[in-house]
């Protein structure tokens, strides 16, 4: 099932982003270091192109540091493109995202000529967090959910520094399927959007590859690799007293435990994807995404020839 959540305040967003991108100087997208390409709204880099762009892989104290290390190598050798990773919560490392503004940027920052900076980037990625951790005190409204924050809102950091925060906004359609159940995972995306247990199950196949001496350790499991993804859910649910009375696995629970230790780190520093593995799932989707437009585009033709808005073609001779 393909994963969508683009509810009527992004479309708002959007247009605001629009609008307020033409005085800009400066652009960040705050990524989930745990997933930077799923993560990366393509929304946005069509909205903002020709800005100097910073790309800034928050929540790295959850991921896996080689992975993060590879994605920020993947992003700096983009053309016109800067990375880097951090801990919202850290003043320490939120003040070199200042100095990265300043070095894009570097004749902004006066009172006649001020540094205009836009913050953006998915649902629940830590924008607030971190404009508050930059302000010093609770500048905007926080919480582990997706969509806190509904309006923009303009903070003055100091005297010539202007940070405008937006919420958290998808876009239209996820054509990556891997990248919806990763956005799920990581709380991106509205509960009402997905099913727990669907979700939890393509969390469960990715984990058991690449990350399966983590979930042995959590879980107190024996071979989890060798183990299906329904197998790993219903043994984790048993381990953990998820259970219906004669002793059945509550397979919904289950599943919202596997969510939650994924999102807390209590499993272990994980990242969902590498640069490698997104340009593959890219590719597929922009694959079937072409086949679908092809197909919608025939079914359009005919019903265009049946109600002769369009001449029927003739027969070839």
């Amino acid at each position: 099932m393909a994963i969508q959540w683009f509810p009527g305040h992004m479309h708002l967003t959007r247009k605001a982003i629009e609008e307020r991108v033409r005085e800009i100087d400066v652009v960040i997208e705050l990524l989930d270091a745990r997933l930077p390409g799923s993560s990366a709204n393509p929304m946005l880099a069509q909205l903002t192109a020709g800005k100097p762009a910073l790309k800034v892989l928050n929540k790295q104290d959850l991921a896996d540091p080689q992975r993060t290390a590879q994605w920020l190598a993947h992003y700096n050798a983009l053309p016109e493109m800067r990375a880097m990773a951090l801990d919202a919560s850290m003043s320490a490392s939120a003040q070199l995202l200042v100095q990265a503004c300043f070095s894009l940027a570097p004749n902004r920052g006066s009172m006649v000529k001020p540094m205009r900076v836009l913050i953006c980037g998915i649902p629940n990625v830590g924008k607030s967090t971190l404009i508050n951790t930059l302000k010093g005190k609770r500048a905007s409204k926080t919480g582990d959910e997706a969509g806190v924050t509904k309006l923009e809102q303009r903070v003055v950091l100091a005297d010539g520094f202007y940070l405008f925060d937006t919420p958290g906004v998808l876009w239209p359609r996820i054509i990556v399927a891997k990248s919806g159940y990763n956005l799920a995972a990581s709380g991106a995306i509205g509960r009402n959007a997905f099913n727990e247990e669907e979700v939890a199950l393509e969390l469960l196949d990715y984990l058991r590859q690449h990350y399966a001496p983590l979930l042995e350790a959590r879980y107190k499991l024996e071979a989890a690799a060798a183990c299906s993804d329904e197998q790993l859910l219903e043994l984790i649910g048993r381990k953990r007293g998820a259970l219906r009375s004669g002793g059945k696995v509550q397979l919904q629970k289950a599943a919202e435990l596997v969510i939650h230790d994924f999102r807390s780190a209590a499993m272990g520093r994980i990242t969902l994807e590498t640069p490698e593995e997104y340009a593959h799932w890219l590719a597929q989707g922009q694959k079937l995404d072409a086949e679908r437009q092809v197909r919608k585009d025939a079914i359009e033709l005919d019903r265009a020839i049946r109600f002769r808005k369009l001449p029927r073609p003739r027969p070839a001779l």
